[in-house]
């Protein structure tokens, strides 16, 4: 599995609408409020052939009232 992470920023007034379409699509394994530059911070995982890229443009980004993504990476848990 591959283990990433995407930072959502949401339209004003959006982010519990964001983060209720997120959980309804069961795709991330975590969903945490965040201050800063972003407004949501989820954790996902997918199978190693799938192109995280593709998944994060078709899965993520699509989600109504979600303006900018920044995804990293995740190598090693400790």
């Amino acid at each position: 599995m591959q283990t990433f992470f995407v930072e959502i920023k949401c339209a004003l007034g959006k982010t519990y609408e964001v983060a209720s379409a997120l959980a309804e699509a069961e795709i991330a394994s975590e969903i945490h409020s965040i201050a800063g530059h972003y407004d949501i911070l989820a954790k996902f995982y997918v199978p190693r052939d799938v192109d995280i890229g593709h998944f994060v443009g078709e899965h993520v980004q699509t989600i109504p009232g979600i303006v900018d993504t920044r995804t990293i990476i995740a190598f090693k848990a400790f």
